[in-house]
């Protein structure tokens, strides 16, 4: 990792970290520069940057006096969840206080008869779903990092993951919200009802703010039957525009998957080194593979999706396609999807792009980034939600000197984004903003729209202590 970054930090005052000890319990505040820089890092790039003192709360209490004792001194404050963030929403770029709340981790409640959960933030996201899941209950929202990420930080960043094509993302399961102000009062956004026309939408504007408007410290989430059945497919294609022209022609066929997912050549090559356990025989000449899932309650009703959609598939020249037979198939692909990221960021340093665009788009955006790179001399491996039309672009620095690494490329992705928009797309699908998308900002938005934005986050947040530094430009 680069080294430790402070140049933008001024000293706390002094006094500072005992008073935080008087608001919240003495081993929930910590100045030990090896926890510093433990929560100075999530997985963007190699950035580090340690706040200069991280609590650790228990409940919504502790939290309101830590930020209003931040708020009384003029203190930054930086909520940080799981850390698997890819938009260093999470660092603290301001030093000040890294407010951590993996502590805060109950299940609250789980409502059957509405079905509905309450949880606190620090609840992984693979914990909620199995809990659900035991009461024949479900929570689509899936983020690639599930087995780790939290919910706090999916709220944060509006996660999405493979199962948002049919059931939407994060923000769509969000009934109300708890939060923290960055004065340390505390409010509910919402009501928990499944329709709600009183007043403004508060909870939505929080959902996917990044931390910048408050801290969220309960979260009630709408919840569906669970699926009684799956169906999962791997169709390879010797071209992969062809793969992604195939997507659209799926739906225009009258068939939602429940995922459809999109990973070219390198993407599973790498992975497979990377990954043990996992064995997919793939032929010379593949180029790319669909990862297909369909859901629901009768088996006869998925056999004929899964035949609609492999007439699909042939009308675009797909290869043999692996149907996954047994729950241990099944796992094994969707490992193999989920740890691409990982076997990517292994190869090397990287900078990946959240690119999203109307999914009919998809091969002219895969295109435009293949030509890019030839241009710039980068290598990449995208894959991503086709489904949705999101694409992650992974580009690579291998050998590139660090020269062109850090002054030609943001041309190359500047180049790339403003392509994406002008097809009708937009810079982020659901990792954000954060710190390293900002300098893009006037790309998605004009003067107004970003005057409003800025008006917004003067409002809640007057002082500018809440996750300074991020999103706004």
């Amino acid at each position: 990792m680069n080294a430790m970054q402070h140049s933008e930090n001024r000293a706390l005052p002094e006094g500072f970290a005992d008073a935080l000890r008087k608001v919240v319990a003495g081993d929930a505040v910590s100045t030990d520069p090896e926890v510093l820089g433990r929560y100075g890092h999530d997985e963007t790039e190699d950035l580090i940057f340690p706040p200069q003192a991280v609590v650790r709360p228990r409940n919504t209490q502790e939290v309101a006096a830590v930020v209003a004792l931040c708020a009384l001194h003029r203190v930054p404050v930086t909520p940080i969840g799981a850390r698997t963030g890819l938009s260093g929403g999470a660092l603290s770029v301001k030093g000040g206080v890294g407010l951590a709340l993996d502590r805060m981790n109950a299940i609250a409640d789980i409502d059957e008869k509405n079905l509905q959960v309450t949880v606190e933030p620090g609840v992984i996201t693979q914990v909620l779903q199995e809990a659900v899941a035991a009461k024949g209950l479900y929570y689509p929202p899936d983020p690639g990092s599930r087995g780790s990420c939290t919910i706090g930080g999916n709220l944060a960043e509006n996660a999405g993951g493979p199962r948002a094509v049919k059931y939407g993302v994060t923000r769509d399961f969000v009934l109300n919200l708890q939060v923290v102000l960055p004065n340390g009062e505390v409010i509910w956004t919402g009501a928990n009802t499944l329709k709600n026309a009183t007043g403004y939408d508060l909870t939505r504007l929080v959902v996917g703010s990044e931390g910048t408007l408050g801290i969220i410290t309960r979260a009630v989430l709408r919840l569906v039957p669970l699926p009684k059945e799956t169906r999962l497919m791997l169709v390879p294609f010797s071209d992969e525009r062809k793969a992604c022209e195939a997507v659209a022609a799926v739906f225009r066929a009258g068939i939602t998957p429940s995922a459809m997912e999109f990973m070219e050549r390198d993407a599973i090559d790498w992975t497979l080194r990377y990954v043990q356990g996992v064995s997919v025989a793939i032929a010379p000449d593949t180029r790319a593979h669909l990862l297909v899932e369909v859901d629901g309650n009768h088996a006869d009703v998925l056999m004929r999706e899964c035949e609609t959609i492999l007439g699909v598939m042939e009308q675009f020249g797909c290869q043999e396609v692996l149907f996954a037979e047994t729950s241990a198939e099944k796992d094994g692909l969707w490992l193999m999807r989920r740890r691409v990221g990982e076997a990517v960021k292994s190869n090397s340093v990287y900078k990946e792009e959240d690119t999203v665009v109307p999914r009919h788009e998809l091969p002219a955006l895969l295109a435009k980034v293949k030509e890019t790179g030839a241009r710039y001399g980068f290598k990449s491996v995208c894959y991503g939600h086709a489904g949705d039309g999101n694409l992650h672009v992974n580009i690579i620095k291998g050998d590139l000197p660090d020269g062109v690494w850090k002054e030609e490329l943001p041309k190359a992705i500047r180049e790339i984004f403003e392509y994406t928009v002008s097809i009708g797309g937009t810079l982020s699908g659901e990792h954000g903003i954060g710190l390293v998308q900002r300098p893009y900002m006037d790309i998605a938005f004009n003067a107004a729209q970003l005057a409003l934005m800025r008006g917004i986050k003067q409002v809640f947040d007057p002082l500018g202590i809440m996750n300074p530094g991020k999103v706004l430009p």
